[in-house]
């Protein structure tokens, strides 16, 4: 996965409004009320269905650090879907998104303007339009280019042309990502 893939994930995992369970046993115990068998769970977390059922039990209490990680990642991933789905449909269609990012921002630009890129941090709020790009992309398994491609025209129209009161012929290039962040 690229940096805007993770940023929307670790967005999405921001939305929760009450926290995963804290213990393994409360972790494994909600696993097997989604996926229903020890051995489903067992098949997602790439252990034994005899490791799951002893987790489950409380025999074993502390997982090895890749199988902890694959835990967390799997209850993440379940935990909330409609809380989730919520803020992702309200930011698709009112109040958009909040991208922070450092990155090389390079330009095409009119005769006379300089064009030379030069690394930027910038935090941005883009309307909902772009999220619900953003979004429709990511359903459809765009790749980072891609998605990396709706935010660089987020980032163009609303920072750079300040919504079409400057700059008309600027054609924005985001390269060189430092660090990516979403919010919504």
């Amino acid at each position: 996965m690229g940096e805007i893939e993770d940023a929307i994930i670790r967005a999405d995992q921001e939305a929760f409004t009450k926290q995963p369970p804290k213990t393994l046993k409360g972790r494994i115990n909600f696993l097997l009320k989604r996926l229903k068998t020890t051995k489903a769970v067992a098949a997602e977390l790439g252990v034994s269905q005899r490791s799951v059922e002893r987790y489950r039990k409380g025999d074993r209490k502390t997982p090895p650090r890749p199988v902890a990680d694959r835990i967390d990642t799997a209850v993440r991933a379940r935990w909330q879907p409609v809380v989730r789905g919520r803020r992702r449909k309200e930011a698709a269609t009112s109040t958009g998104i909040t991208v922070e990012t450092r990155a090389r921002f390079g330009y095409t630009a009119p005769v006379g303007t300089t064009d030379d890129g030069r690394v930027r941090r910038l935090t941005v709020h883009l309307p909902a339009a772009y999220a619900q790009r953003l979004f429709d992309a990511r359903a459809q398994g765009a790749d980072d280019r891609e998605l990396r491609a709706i935010v660089a025209e987020g980032l163009q129209e609303i920072y750079f042309k300040d919504g079409g009161t400057r700059a008309d012929e600027l054609r924005v290039e985001f390269t060189d990502i430092d660090y990516f962040d979403v919010s919504f």
